[in-house]
């Protein structure tokens, strides 16, 4: 993906830290036209939003795009759920993986790719407790190991 034409709206941190995210996929997302502006000005959150399948579709909720200022009686409620666009085979490999035991699906980023919304999300393990403290211990020694570089560097 090139830098040029990729512009980054809404990332879920949270999400790398509740779970194991094994696999990624790239999907469109259905929105209306006030819900893409609003997209476009940044106005978008997936902290609290999931992903489900539902009679071969793929669908997140709990996305929050605000409404936008000048759309008026255009704007649709920003919590409402939304389809996601995928490929049907991509979708059956999705639903037998999600049938087996604690595999879920997170949306982990909103997009512009050139004119395009496009959501990234994730096939993930939830973590047990044990698993986010040691999260935790990695990125304070990584953090230590970058302080002690840079003071090294000055």
């Amino acid at each position: 993906m090139s830098k040029d034409n990729y512009k980054l709206v809404a990332n879920n941190k949270k999400a790398y830290f509740d779970y194991f995210i094994e696999e990624t996929y790239e999907c469109g997302i259905e929105l209306v036209g006030t819900e893409v502006k609003s997209i476009r000005m940044g106005k978008c959150s997936v902290k609290e939003a999931f992903v489900r399948i539902r009679n071969g579709e793929v669908w997140v909720y709990g996305m929050h795009i605000s409404p936008y200022e000048k759309g008026n009686i255009f704007n649709k409620d920003p919590l409402r759920e939304r389809r996601l666009l995928m490929h049907k085979q991509e979708i059956r490999k999705l639903v037998s993986r999600v049938d087996q035991q604690g595999y879920t699906l997170v949306p982990l980023k909103v997009y512009l790719r050139g004119s395009l919304v496009k959501v990234e999300i994730g096939l993930a393990k939830g973590k047990k407790l044990y698993d986010k403290r040691e999260s935790i211990a990695k990125n304070d020694q990584k953090r230590e190991m970058d302080r002690e570089m840079k003071s090294k560097w000055q």
